[in-house]
């Protein structure tokens, strides 16, 4: 039986998640599945990966072909590189304790990086937040002193003195416009 690792559709329209499954290639997308190997939501930011390691692996070493999106997960979460080494092991290159550190190690590499990657994300917010507090304190700033100024007893002669030099500008104005007809 032709088995793949394929995503399964789950939840509602326009936020959809997704089941990691081992399926026959001839089942329908959201049909019959043989094992659920784990989850995949990305609609988190990083987007959330629960996936069976050890499980996938087995069905990888029995045959199943992941799909390119899958493969692309497998990848993310190093069930490909876990693979690698263990080819490494049986061909004799080097020991499954050293498999098993370079492992180790690589997933601590990764693990660090998604987690620089989270904390700029959380730092990028908290900025832009902040960003837009002093805007709206600055906006509120301003409006509190244009109605204190509209409020104190000189903004009556100052809206006069202003309302004169209006009426003054279209007399200048008109009086440019004919000087060039002439």
């Amino acid at each position: 039986m032709p088995t793949k690792i394929r995503l399964q559709r789950h939840g509602r329209k326009s936020y959809a998640f997704f089941h990691i499954v081992v399926a026959d290639s001839r089942a329908p997308r959201d049909g019959k599945n043989i094992e659920k190997l784990g989850v995949y939501n990305p609609n988190t930011n990083p987007a959330t990966i629960e996936l069976d390691i050890d499980g996938a692996l087995t069905w990888l070493e029995n045959g199943a072909q992941p799909t390119d999106t899958c493969r692309a997960i497998l990848s993310y979460k190093g069930v490909l590189y876990k693979k690698h080494l263990k080819g490494g092991v049986k061909k004799g290159a080097f020991s499954q304790e050293e498999a098993d550190a370079k492992f180790e190690k690589w997933m601590n590499d990764k693990s660090s990086k998604i987690q620089t990657g989270a904390d700029s994300i959380v730092k990028a917010k908290e900025k832009a937040k902040s960003e837009a507090l002093k805007a709206e304190a600055a906006a509120k700033e301003a409006l509190a002193a244009k109605i204190a100024a509209k409020n104190s007893p000189l903004a009556e002669e100052v809206e006069a003195a202003t309302e004169e030099t209006a009426e003054a500008a279209p007399e200048v104005e008109a009086s440019t416009e004919e000087k060039p007809a002439e």
